[in-house]
C-alpha cells in the first residue's frame, strides 16, 4: 500500500465513532474511560467478544453479523488495516462492533476482570524464533493476561496456519491441567470442526488455504494460570 493511501486512512479512522485509538501513557495510567462500562458504549450487556490481532477485521464483523446477541471488538496496532473492519462494520451500520488501535500487552487497561466472555486468536504470527518466544500470543504471559480479563468459563478460539504454534500452545494449556474443548491440525477435512471456525475465511487464510493446513484450538482457562 502507498504511503497515500495510509494517510487518507489514519485521517479517516479519526473520523470513526467505533475506533478508538487511545494513546500508550494514558492506558499506561488507567485513564481510559470505557475500561469496565463497555455496557454503558454498546448500551447493553450483551457478551463482550475480543479479536486480538484483528488485522482487516474480518472475524469481527462477520461474527457480528451472525451473532447479533453479542458485543465484538477487533484489537490490532496497524491502523491502516484496522481501517478496513471499521468501515465495513460502519457502512454495514453494525451497532455490535468496534476496534480499538493498540498493543495487545495492554488489554487489561482497557477491559477490566471478568468483563470478556471469549477470544479469538486469528493468523497470529508465530514468533518461531526463540529469542521471539516472548512475542508469541499464547505463551504463559499472555495466557495469564487474558485470565485476568476473562470470564469464568470465557473460551479462548486459536485459529492458525502454524503447526508449531498449534502444538505449543496445545502443549502449554495441557502442561497446566486444560483439556482442550477441541483441537485438530486440519479443520477443513474435519466433519466435526465447529462451524465458527471453518465458515469464516480471512483474507490471509483464503490466500494460502489450498496450500496451507489450517489448524484450530477451542479451550477453557479454568485453572489457575497465574
Amino acid at each position: 500500500m502507498g504511503s497515500k493511501n495510509k494517510l487518507k486512512r489514519f485521517k479517516e479512522n479519526l473520523d470513526f465513532k467505533n475506533l478508538f485509538q487511545p494513546k500508550r501513557q494514558d492506558l499506561v495510567d488507567n485513564n481510559f474511560e470505557f475500561r469496565g462500562k463497555w455496557n454503558s458504549f454498546f448500551k447493553n450487556n450483551n457478551p463482550i467478544v475480543l479479536e486480538l490481532g484483528c488485522g482487516r477485521g474480518e472475524y469481527t464483523t462477520e461474527l457480528a453479523k451472525s451473532e447479533v446477541n453479542k458485543n465484538y471488538i477487533g484489537i490490532d496496532i496497524k491502523g491502516a488495516r484496522i481501517w478496513r473492519g471499521a468501515k465495513e462494520s460502519t457502512q454495514n451500520n453494525l451497532i455490535n462492533v468496534c476496534f480499538i488501535r493498540t498493543q495487545i500487552e495492554l488489554i487489561d487497561k482497557i477491559f477490566s476482570e471478568n468483563e470478556i466472555s471469549e477470544i479469538w486468536i486469528t493468523f497470529p504470527d508465530p514468533q518461531l524464533k526463540i529469542q521471539r518466544k516472548k512475542h508469541r500470543l499464547t505463551n504463559f504471559k499472555f495466557l495469564s493476561l487474558y485470565k485476568k480479563i476473562l470470564k469464568k468459563g470465557g473460551i479462548i478460539n486459536l485459529k492458525t496456519d502454524s503447526e508449531y504454534l498449534h502444538g505449543y500452545t496445545l502443549g502449554l494449556i495441557e502442561g497446566m491441567g486444560i483439556e482442550p474443548i477441541f483441537s485438530n491440525h486440519d479443520i477443513y477435512s474435519n466433519n466435526n470442526a465447529p462451524i465458527e471456525a471453518t465458515r469464516i475465511k480471512t483474507f490471509y487464510e483464503k490466500k494460502f488455504i489450498n496450500t496451507k493446513k489450517i489448524t484450530f484450538l477451542k479451550f477453557k482457562l479454568d485453572l489457575d494460570v497465574s
